[in-house]
């Protein structure tokens, strides 16, 4: 296998005459990633980033403090770079996860809309799902509001936020009311997915069953096709197959669950691995986990029809993988994903292009290669003509602090886009 660049190699490329961004069809069809990382104010200790690109524009997000109490910060993507990092809420209490996290988006007409998980019960890790915006730039925030009303003391995360066409926002979440603590059946009932949408004056329009039996605990992926609301999820059956499987918004109904591919994977725990999904048009790619054939592997595929079928999955890694994928699809139809690779028994980020052939381009190595050991859900966007990846990586203990001990801490990386 020949050895993918390393992300010095990658940045120094963008700096060499001919690698400039170009319109030229060959050019473009052999761009690969070429990141550089990007100089924010994020401390060391640091964790749970999310990149979120919605309609307008892209912002990186992550929560400062170990121990309560503890701050989400964001910083935007803009024409001039990147804004000074901006403290959105501070709070205790609060339900942590390196998957389920924090996160701010920009609608198309500039409101800002951020959600956080307030804890409700620690001990059984039920916690609610808290959103607010601001239509000043983040100045000020609304009172904080919620998309479920069900009062239970359960879980109500794994957000994926949308702009419907419409406007307003739309949102998918994992809801556990058929969980509620029963001291008689402990195991409860299964965690379902759910929909809900708020109008441009902030009055909720939808709260839907999507699902009724989906994994506990695996993100989940939203987005918007030429026909409609499409979104990704990992289902779960009464065998316990917990395949990726999609569900589309037609005349006001979600469609049943219909796999990706038949995986076939069978875990009686939930693995802590959703799908991420990219749309435009009637295009969609979907990544995914599974090690439904006794090894970890990560897999593309494409759709044509708005999420109605899928093509056969493309495998994205060499020697196994931990999953926890990321993708976007770009002008031309091909996709960027993102997987943590499983190399000699340590981590990798990687980021690789596969074409709309199905062609999969030599992936890039991002993190993982010297000390550093790339960890947590690694999030992937685009805006603004660049590639944005966030993740989380162990710094070593001379970088971070006297006590010799390492610590967790967000990292970001981006990359120049071709000129499609």
């Amino acid at each position: 296998m020949t050895r993918p660049p390393t992300l010095v190699t990658v940045a120094l490329a963008a700096l060499v005459p001919g690698c400039t961004p170009s319109a030229d069809p060959a050019a473009v069809a052999a761009w690969t990633p070429a990141f550089a990382p990007v100089a924010l104010a994020i401390p060391n200790g640091s964790s749970e980033p999310q990149v979120s690109a919605l309609s307008n524009g892209v912002i990186v997000s992550w929560v400062e403090g170990q121990q309560d109490p503890v701050t989400v910060r964001f910083a935007e993507r803009t024409a001039d770079g990147w804004s000074a990092p901006r403290a959105l809420v501070s709070g205790s209490g609060w339900f942590r996860s390196y998957a389920d996290m924090p996160a701010v988006v920009r609608l198309s007409n500039s409101t800002l809309v951020a959600s956080w998980l307030p804890a409700t019960d620690p001990f059984i890790e039920a916690y609610d799902l808290a959103l607010a915006y601001s239509t000043d730039d983040g100045e000020t925030w609304s009172e904080p509001f919620s998309p479920h009303h069900d009062g239970t003391t359960t879980q109500h995360g794994f957000a994926s936020f949308i702009e419907p066409p419409e406007g307003g926002l739309g949102l998918v979440w994992l809801d556990g009311r058929q969980q509620e603590l029963d001291l008689e059946s402990p195991d409860g009932g299964a965690m379902s997915l759910r929909y809900a949408t708020f109008d441009t004056n902030w009055v909720q329009t939808a709260d839907m069953l999507v699902d009724d039996r989906v994994c506990e605990c695996c993100p989940t992926a939203t987005g918007l096709t030429s026909d409609g609301v499409v979104t990704a999820f990992r289902d779960r059956s009464g065998d316990e197959v917990r395949d990726i499987a999609v569900s589309r918004l037609v005349d006001g109904r979600w469609t049943a669950a219909a796999p990706i591919h038949s995986d076939g994977w069978v875990i009686e725990a939930c693995p802590v691995n959703g799908p991420a999904m990219s749309t435009r048009g009637d295009r969609v790619a979907v990544t995914w986990f599974t090690v439904a054939d006794g090894a970890g592997h990560a897999f593309l595929a494409f759709s044509e029809d708005g999420g109605r079928t899928f093509d056969a999955p493309i495998q994205l890694d060499d020697s196994g993988t931990l999953g926890r994928t990321g993708v976007v699809l770009l002008p031309d139809g091909s996709a960027v994903a993102s997987w943590l690779e499983y190399v000699n028994n340590r981590s990798q980020l990687r980021v690789g292009r596969v074409l709309p052939t199905g062609e999969r381009l030599p992936p890039v190595l991002v993190s993982g290669e010297g000390a550093e050991r790339p960890s947590g859900y690694p999030r992937l966007a685009v805006g603004g003509g660049q590639l944005v990846a966030a993740w989380t990586e162990t710094v070593p203990p001379a970088e971070g602090g006297s006590d010799g001990i390492p610590q967790i801490t967000v990292r970001v990386a981006e990359a120049a886009l071709p000129a499609f």
